[in-house]
This record gives C-alpha cells, structure tokens and sequence, in this order.
C-alpha cells in the first residue's frame, strides 16, 4: 500500500502567523485557538481557510476476543448501537446536529446482517474478527482490504468537496484491542494503557489484563505496525488508519476523537508519519492510554471533559472551536483595519 502524503509547505506560516498577531487583541491571547488557525491555515495553503461540507464517519466492527471476557458488555451491543445510530438516537446523532455535521456509519466489520439502510455505509470485509488471544486477529489480506475501503470511504468523500473528516467508532470489545496496539506501537508498558473501556469494575479490570497480557505472550509485541494491525486489531481500527491516510493525501483536516480512534493513528503514523500533520486532537479521553498515544504522537487536545464514549463525541464537541479558530482569522479585524493603535513599541533608551 503506498500513500501519497505531502507535508504542508511551510513556507506560508510566517505570513500566517503575521495575520494572526495583528488580529486586535495581545499576541497570543487566543491560546489554542492561534495555533489551529495556523494549522488550518498550512493545510489548505490559504490565509483564508474555509470548512467545507464537515463529515464524521462513525466506523463500527465486532471483535472475537468481547466472547472471552474483556469487556463489561456483550457483543450483541455492537448492532444494537449500530441501529441507535441509525435511528438518530445516541449521543453521536444529537452532537452532529447541533454542529450541523453530516453523519454516516460504516459496517466494516459487525456480526449482523443489516440490509440496506439509509445512512449506512456496507464496507464489511468479515463478520468481526477472530479472537486475538488465540490467534491473530485478521488475515493481513483483511487487513489490507479494510484499510483499502477506508481509504476509499476518504477519497470519495474528498471528492464530493468535503474538506473536514471527523472520525468515531463502535465496537464491544474495541478498547482492549487499542490497548494492545498502543502497547505495541508505543514504549509503554501493557498494564499502564488498560482501562476499564466500557466501565469494568475491580474483577473485570484484572481479567482484561490477564487476558490481554496471555494475547501478548501468543502474538509478540511487534512494532510493525501491520503486524500489530493483524495481530490485535479491529476492522473498524484497520479501515481508519485506512481513512486516515486517504484523507491526509486529500488534504483534509482530520478530526481525532478518543483512545480507539487514536489507535487507528498510531498506525497510520507507523506507516506514514506526515499523517499527523493534518490532524487535529480533539479531546483527552479518560481512558489511561490516551495520554501515551498523545505523548508518542506530540498531540495536544483541546477539550478534556473527561469523555470516554467514543463515537466520534469528541469530535462533534470540539467542531465549534475549529469553527471559531477559522472565523478569527478571515472575519476578525487587524489593528490597521480597525484604526485601533497597536501597543506601544519598545522605549529607546537614552
């Protein structure tokens, strides 16, 4: 798989960044909000940026190891959701619209016939994964077709002049495989990124990290992130990082959500660090691996609400605040514009 993903030039970056400090206020007053704008600004290569037909892609796919233990909920609950999304009914559905984003669900890998649905987008490559603690995951065949149509899912919305990707995800079973990717693609260690995922009491945390630490002694802790991808990942994981990577070489802003979502960007990076140049953190989640991803990644969120739901929610939340980042930079007056005096310049001494 190649990926054709160009850096933004950053030759634009001082003329955006001039833009920005003489905006009427102090140098830096808008704190996060600055640098988004500049990093908007640097994607499109404008001084004039524009978000154009915002999008979240809510990717959803069975995992086999939910069978054996690891998480608080059957693995029933993945279609359920699915259909609650369809349904305009979860959390995900009321945040989208309030932003005014447009919002799909990817079946890319659930144990349950859907049939054809409005808002659903019919992606599967199997009917959930195998269960990692036994065998890997996927076949890399699968793995690469899941990241192909995610890729394609990106690509093609791209094309419609969607510029903003946000990115969600469904899955029972899901946060033991991003704990077992961030393990694997990052310097820490196993027990320091599991979390109680979809609210595991004491007991149910211990067997997640006995079953998890049993999948690694099977699998390896390999740093290849395909290898990684095969070995312990979801298809929903594996048709993101896919996604991803289409959306950088389309040049689109990326919006990251949660844990899972960042998963799929470990591998994506793994595979094409430049990735990580058209994307913006939404949120820190409550899950302890997160903060790991953040750290290996050199991201910076800008909400921490303490969300752990996934679905994209992050996403859908922070959306106001990219829109205002680029609001302050076309609409917002210069000091020159305004007739409004600068501050004073440095006293010359004597």
């Amino acid at each position: 798989m190649n990926y054709t993903i160009v850096r933004p030039d950053q030759g634009l970056a001082p003329a955006l960044q001039h833009c920005i400090d003489t905006k009427t206020k102090p140098v830096g007053a808008l704190g996060q909000l600055e640098g988004l704008a500049r990093r908007i600004g640097l994607i499109q290569q404008t001084l004039e940026p524009e978000l154009r037909k915002p999008h979240i892609l809510v990717f959803a796919g069975d995992h086999g190891a939910a069978r054996a233990g690891v998480s608080a909920y059957p693995q029933d609950v993945t279609w359920q959701m699915v259909e609650n999304f369809l349904a305009g009914g979860a959390a995900i559905n009321v945040f989208a619209r309030q932003t005014g984003m447009a919002l799909s669900v990817v079946d890319a890998g659930v144990a349950h016939d859907f049939g054809p649905r409005g808002g659903l987008i019919h992606a599967k490559v199997e009917a959930g994964t195998a269960n990692y603690i036994e065998e890997p995951a996927m076949s890399s065949a699968a793995c690469r077709a899941a990241m192909a149509h995610g890729r394609e899912l990106a690509l093609g919305l791209a094309s419609t002049g969607c510029n903003v990707l946000g990115f969600g995800e469904m899955g029972i079973g899901n946060t033991a495989s991003a704990s077992l990717l961030t393990h694997c693609l990052t310097h820490a260690e196993l027990d320091d990124v599991i979390g109680r995922g979809t609210g595991l009491d004491d007991a149910g945390l211990e067997r997640k990290r006995a079953l998890l630490a049993k999948a690694v002694a099977r699998g390896g802790r390999t740093v290849d992130p395909l290898e990684a991808l095969t070995q312990y990942g979801g298809f929903e994981i594996a048709m993101m990082a896919g996604a991803m990577l289409g959306a950088a070489e389309a040049r689109m802003l990326i919006l990251v959500d949660g844990f899972i979502v960042t998963s799929a960007l470990l591998v994506a990076h793994g595979l094409v660090p430049a990735v990580t140049d058209y994307c913006v953190f939404t949120h820190c989640s409550q899950e302890p691996g997160h903060q790991v991803q953040m750290a290996h990644l050199g991201g910076q969120a800008l909400l921490d609400m303490g969300l752990r739901l996934g679905e994209g929610t992050g996403a859908a939340l922070a959306y106001p605040l990219i829109q205002a980042a680029v609001n302050f930079l076309n609409q917002m007056a210069s000091f020159e514009s305004a007739g409004v005096s600068d501050k004073d310049p440095a006293p010359v001494s004597a």
